[in-house]
């Protein structure tokens, strides 16, 4: 979280919008259209199971086309994918960020 944070200030310009999504993007000033973004993200992450062709329908009521969305679980995935191999080899990615 830190490192994205950091990301997403230098991304932004602004500080306080960065420091609200890293404690609870539900509660930011993202616009609805990232507001629900995130909300898939999270449930792709935590439960991709449960995500539907409905989730990507009110993605797409949300305002993000088919080759957003499509990007966005590439890259989802993709982050998702480092992770668990990080974590399954006991590999700290970023040791200055424990």
């Amino acid at each position: 979280m830190l490192a994205h944070a950091q990301d997403l200030r230098e991304f932004s310009k602004d500080e306080a919008l960065a420091e609200a999504v890293k404690q609870d993007f539900r509660n930011s000033s993202l616009d609805a259209g990232h507001k629900a973004l995130c909300e898939w993200a999270e449930k792709l992450t935590l439960t991709p199971a449960r995500c539907t062709r409905a989730d990507v329908e009110s993605l797409r009521a949300a305002g993000w086309n088919d080759e957003e969305i499509v990007s966005a679980a590439q890259i989802i995935g993709f982050f998702n994918h480092l992770n668990r191999l990080a974590d399954g080899l006991g590999i700290d990615l970023e040791p200055e960020m424990r």
